[in-house]
């Protein structure tokens, strides 16, 4: 898998999480803040682990020292201060990315790949998105589609 291949997928992974935390906004706290809604977590609980994983995938990868952050320790935060925390760690994800290659990409650790790594990063996020998604539809506040398709008519669209 190229580079320009992982960040098309971190760039799906970015649209959907955008498109699940922005409708997570008009969300009453009931919703967001109940527990045990799937497993042990509730709609905030879910998309807050979705951030610890990705903050944790992208701290062993790039060889930090530490377990990485546990933002699920934390007191639940808003919509909002979820939202901002998932800039901050675009943002970053997003640096690192930039420095690589095609040629790191099939670097392996254990007989897996950069690249497969990063997949499961993003395949990760996409099941809790799922799970939020579904939360959120049945509280009656759909995000809509979030298949890859149609992330690729969007940019599409974009262009």
């Amino acid at each position: 898998m190229l580079q320009s291949d992982i960040l098309y997928l971190f760039g799906y992974d970015r649209w959907a999480t955008r498109k699940v935390l922005d409708t997570s906004l008009g969300i009453d706290q009931t919703t967001w803040s109940t527990p045990n809604a799937i497993g042990e977590r509730g709609l905030g609980g879910i998309l807050v682990h979705a951030l610890g994983a990705h903050q944790r995938w992208r701290h062993g990868l790039t060889g930090r020292p530490g377990p990485g952050p546990e933002p699920e320790d934390d007191p639940l935060p808003t919509v909002e201060a979820l939202r901002a925390a998932w800039e901050d760690e675009w943002l970053a994800m997003d640096g690192w990315l930039a420095r690589l290659d095609d040629a790191t990409m099939l670097m392996s650790e254990d007989g897996v790949t950069l690249w497969q790594a990063l997949a499961h990063v993003v395949n990760h996020g996409t099941q809790h998105r799922t799970e939020a998604a579904a939360l959120l539809t049945s509280a009656d506040h759909s995000p809509g589609d979030l298949d890859m398709i149609d992330y690729a008519e969007s940019i599409r669209g974009a262009a």
